[in-house]
């Protein structure tokens, strides 16, 4: 390769050396190094992200390989998530709007809610009424919409600034009619409903386990990411509350990280049932309404 880049692959080439050297971390938007540096590149360029392969054979003006340098050296020198830099992340093929006021949204939701999820609920009773704890930049909510289009659709945030990049997501989809957004922790504030899901992707990890997080994940909001002493705290407490919010036939279902074995630990009277994940990890719970009964009765 020439000692200086003159194509999109060599910068490409220039990148990948960059994030091995320097161990930047991954799993915010993209699994590997080339996915997510080819990303920037395609987006700091202003090229469509499903460009031909032939692409990598353009070669960059100068002005756009200062542009370039410039958001490589935040990423990896300053440890700002590639999300963070482009405003924007994919989730179930949709584009959301993000900034530092919110978690970059990344959910197993996407995989296990059109198939497995759905295996839960009675196939003759459409859902009509659906929410998302702990919504976020509002992405689950906008995914339950368009997954259950005849139901109503509530979303739940405690944080005023990750609400506000929610109602400017919902407002993008066009789905202002459908979902409806609530400040509160968990249910406290939001009047009582019965629903027929209630989803949450809630913060999980371990309080003293935030000071270990790569850099990169120190940059997100530390609230969407805490869940206290032993990262159960908020999930306690939704557990609890939805005893009293789903219909007979309802479920809860829970993305939680690493925390499988606590949660079977901490509910055993719950019966935990773990969906299955293409990459193993089988961190989702599904809690049929009967079952929830049993917490504490």
């Amino acid at each position: 390769m020439p000692q200086k880049p003159q194509t999109i692959a060599d910068w490409l080439e220039w990148a990948l050396r960059r994030y091995t050297r320097h161990r930047v971390a991954l799993g915010q938007v993209a699994d590997n190094a080339h996915d997510e540096a080819l990303y920037l590149l395609l987006h700091t360029l202003g090229m469509p992200l499903d460009s031909p392969r032939s692409v990598l054979r353009r070669k960059p003006t100068p002005d756009e390989a200062t542009k370039v340098k410039e958001i490589f050296a935040r990423r990896i020198n300053d440890r700002v998530p590639a999300a963070y830099l482009t405003r924007e992340a994919f989730l179930g093929g949709h584009r959301f709007y993000v900034d530092e006021r919110v978690i970059i949204p990344r959910s197993y939701f996407v995989e296990l809610l059109p198939e497995q999820v759905l295996q839960w609920l009675p196939a003759n009773k459409p859902a009509t009424r659906v929410v998302d704890v702990c919504t976020g930049s509002g992405c689950l909510a906008v995914l339950l919409a368009h997954q259950f289009p005849k139901a109503k659709v509530d979303a739940i945030e405690l944080s005023p600034d990750a609400l506000a990049v929610a109602n400017f997501n919902v407002a993008q989809h066009e789905l202002t009619k459908r979902i409806t957004l609530h400040r509160s922790d968990v249910f406290d504030a939001v009047k009582p409903v019965k629903y027929d899901l209630i989803l949450s992707n809630p913060p999980y990890v371990p309080t003293r386990e935030l000071r270990d997080l790569p850099a990169e994940f120190k940059n997100e909001p530390a609230m969407a990411l805490d869940g206290g002493r032993d990262g159960l705290v908020i999930i306690r407490k939704l557990l609890q509350q939805a005893r009293d919010r789903l219909r007979p036939h309802g479920i809860v279902v829970l993305e939680v990280g690493g925390l499988r074995a606590a949660m079977d630990r901490a509910f055993p009277e719950l019966d935990l049932h773990w969906l299955h994940t293409a990459d193993g990890e089988d961190c989702v719970c599904v809690i049929q309404a009967a079952r929830l009964r049993k917490l504490c009765a």
